[in-house]
């Protein structure tokens, strides 16, 4: 019988410095009726200069690690969503399992914008339901604050900084990621973009002139296809499982603007009070905003163990998804976690160790080089 994914541990980081809709007055021309009658949103979190999308994602899987009582050397593989990643390469997944120790995890970034998280958690299901590895942990970090024009108030407005994690480990018993939809639709990649910093558009004066080094975005052509997919997912991804509407207890979708959410659950004939909306206070988070959202409601009270729940989303690409999930919780067998400072002091000490040694290895490897010569 091949295992199940389940869900056991969750975490997220999210800056402390708040931007308001009052503080963007200041910035750009609009106010704070124009920016909730449009988006819903009242302030974002924004990353300070210490804090980048690794350190972010480092601290949310750490926090999700010690939910699920998982040892960073159980973990097989770290997928890494985001829009913002600390460089082309190396990946950030690697920055991060080098600073959770995580010594036996191949580790990955994924890029398929703000539908990167649901992306993330169906590939690595499907890995643990293959029985390739048994525990992942997928996050979804963000410090979109670094790639926006803030004079262009069509695009900061909506973005803010943060990350989520989930850990998912595998099991006998039924339950957890069950099953997903994943799509996209290259002919629209336009409409949402970053043109510059890769090899089309490589960074320069020229380009950085008609700053196509910020987020480019038609919000028109976006809110209508956002809308249509994320209805068109959500009813998919329901019908594979053999369901109904009826039977799901929560959909949580991609924290991008409220009018779309708003048109998806009427699209759905939801009523608002069965989706998970934490947006006001974060904006679009881009992949962490699912995380974020699913977090706040465990801790609340509203998610449970045994709920059914449907994470939707859409972004640039085109992409978009949904995955079914059946929520468990942390398994009764878990362990007592060790400190997250102490992972953190023992990964740094053994990512020193391992510089020395590649150093020892660059000499060594040099003098029989130049023996053989």
């Amino acid at each position: 019988m091949s295992p199940y994914a389940h869900g056991t541990g969750w975490g997220t980081a999210v800056p402390e410095q708040v931007l308001t809709n009052a503080d963007l007055e200041k910035l750009v021309d609009t106010d704070d009726e124009w920016i909730v009658s449009r988006t819903g949103i009242h302030e974002r979190r924004i990353a300070s200069s210490e804090q980048t999308t690794a350190s972010l994602a480092t601290e949310a899987a750490l926090q999700a690690l010690q939910v699920a009582g998982l040892k960073p050397t159980d973990v097989d593989l770290i997928i890494v969503a985001t829009s913002s990643p600390e460089h082309t390469f190396p990946a950030t997944a690697c920055l991060v399992q080098d600073r959770i120790g995580a010594i036996r995890a191949g580790a990955f970034d994924l890029s398929a914008a703000c539908s990167g998280f649901i992306f993330g958690l169906h590939l690595a299901a499907q890995s643990i339901r293959t029985g390739a590895i048994r525990n992942a942990v997928v996050i979804g970090s963000e410090t979109l604050s670094r790639l926006v024009n803030w004079q262009d108030r069509g695009t900061c407005i909506l973005f803010g900084d943060g990350a989520g994690a989930f850990v998912l480990q595998a099991a006998e018993e039924p339950g957890g990621v069950l099953q997903g939809v994943i799509r996209s639709d290259g002919s629209g990649g336009d409409l949402l973009s970053l043109p510059a910093g890769g090899s089309r558009y490589p960074i320069s004066h020229k380009v950085i002139e008609a700053g196509l080094h910020y987020i480019q975005m038609n919000g028109r052509e976006v809110f209508r296809f956002a809308s249509r997919v994320m209805t068109q997912a959500t009813e998919e991804v329901i019908r594979k499982a053999g369901l109904h509407l009826n039977d799901i207890q929560w959909v949580i979708p991609h924290q991008a603007n409220l009018r779309i959410i708003e048109a998806a659950a009427r699209g759905l004939k939801l009523p608002m009070e069965r989706c998970i909306v934490n947006l006001e206070r974060y904006g679009n988070t881009s992949t962490a905003s699912i995380p974020l959202a699913t977090v706040e409601a465990i801790n609340d009270g509203r998610v449970k163990a045994g709920d059914k729940i449907v994470f939707v989303g859409f972004g640039a690409g085109l992409t978009w998804g949904a995955v079914y999930v059946e929520w468990t919780g942390p398994f009764a067998t878990r362990r007592p976690f060790v400190r997250p400072a102490y992972i953190r002091f023992l990964a740094h000490v053994r990512s020193a160790l391992l510089q020395v040694l590649r150093r020892l290895d660059a000499i060594i490897w040099g003098r029989v080089s130049h023996f053989d010569e």
